[in-house]
């Protein structure tokens, strides 16, 4: 009977005294569900420890193992009670009891603005590294006081003391100066906050509009590619160009330069001409309007009915002048001839 009973205990999996119940744990209740948290070091965090919710004891450690990545991390399964109920974002930390107690696994909800609705941590959810943490141990604490003082810290504060001191004898009124114009410009970004938050704002707005643009502006740039490789060709040529350029300005500057004289008494010479026309003011653009439709100007055509001008023109001879003699005899002094060419009837 010893020898089966002795078998039936062999049968099961025993580790150890740690795969036994700690007395007064949490009371898990009837259905508790499994989170695995991963940590980037668990301390001496040991299986069977406490899983808190605000210090109440809601659940237990179930195991804790090296996990299946290569960041050397610590996954850790907890136990927690079925009527806990925790959002899915939850965060665990490792932390302490007391001053030399024992750690537990402390989880507790992320701090949110507002009262949104959350979903709840399901049955075999996971909280990553990048949500979980531990405190700072006592030994921790006592080694780096122990580091400032047998270090050379204190002597270190004591040497940034003297300085300070041997810099601020006799500069009082500087530095007091110096404290008046920073209150100064504290004070005027003050009075211009609100100044202030509407550039944040269109900065938030103008990259936001690039941010919804960034398509079309990749697109350009793609575009001005070509461009800038046909430029980078050609640079040789451009850069002759530009020479050929301060080249001309020079040649320009001379020619300007000696053709002076001549160019002020050419422009003295034109400005009695110049001042007739600014004299004859609006004369003379009318006179041009009537130049092409001379006689026939638009003052005579609205003083005419009808679709016909007749006009007559006397021509009279300068004094002396002698008219041509005809090539052809007239027809009224052809001899016995009518104009028809008929004799007399």
């Amino acid at each position: 009977m010893a020898a089966c009973l002795l078998a039936t205990g062999c049968s099961a999996e025993f580790d150890g005294v740690q795969d036994l119940p700690l007395p007064g744990g949490a009371d898990l209740g009837d259905d508790p569900y499994r989170v695995t948290a991963r940590f980037d070091d668990v301390l001496d965090l040991v299986p069977n420890a406490a899983v808190k919710v605000n210090d109440v004891a809601v659940g237990r450690v179930s195991s804790i193992e090296l996990a299946d990545t290569d960041d050397w991390q610590a996954e850790v399964v907890l136990l927690v009670n079925g009527d806990v109920t925790l959002p899915a974002d939850a965060l665990a930390n490792i932390r302490q009891s007391s001053l030399l107690g024992e750690k537990f696994v402390d989880l507790s909800a992320p701090r949110h603005d507002g009262d949104t609705a959350r979903a709840p941590l399901a049955d075999g959810a996971l909280i990553p590294a990048s949500r979980t943490n531990r405190h700072v141990e006592v030994e921790e604490v006592f080694g780096a006081l122990s580091l400032l003082l047998n270090g050379g810290g204190i002597a270190q504060l004591r040497t940034i003391n003297q300085e300070l001191n041997d810099a601020m004898t006799g500069n009082e009124s500087d530095i007091k100066r110096f404290l008046s114009h920073v209150d100064h410009l504290v004070s005027d970004l003050d009075a211009h906050r609100d100044d202030i938050t509407a550039a944040l704002d269109g900065l938030n707005r103008l990259a936001g509009t690039l941010a919804d643009r960034e398509d079309a502006i990749e697109g350009a740039l793609n575009d001005l590619t070509p461009g800038l490789a046909e430029l980078r060709d050609q640079r040789e040529q451009l850069v002759t160009m530009l020479e050929s350029l301060d080249e001309l300005s020079d040649i320009a500057v001379d020619v300007v330069t000696r053709t002076k004289d001549d160019l002020v008494a050419d422009l003295d010479a034109l400005a009695p001409t110049l001042d007739a026309l600014a004299d004859a003011g609006q004369s003379l653009p009318r006179s041009l309007e009537i130049l092409a439709s001379f006689p026939f100007t638009d003052a005579v055509l609205d003083g005419i009915d009808g679709d016909y001008l007749n006009s007559i023109v006397e021509v009279e001879p300068a004094d002396g002048y002698t008219p041509p003699i005809p090539l052809l005899p007239l027809p009224d002094e052809a001899a016995g001839t009518s104009p028809s060419g008929g004799g007399d009837r």
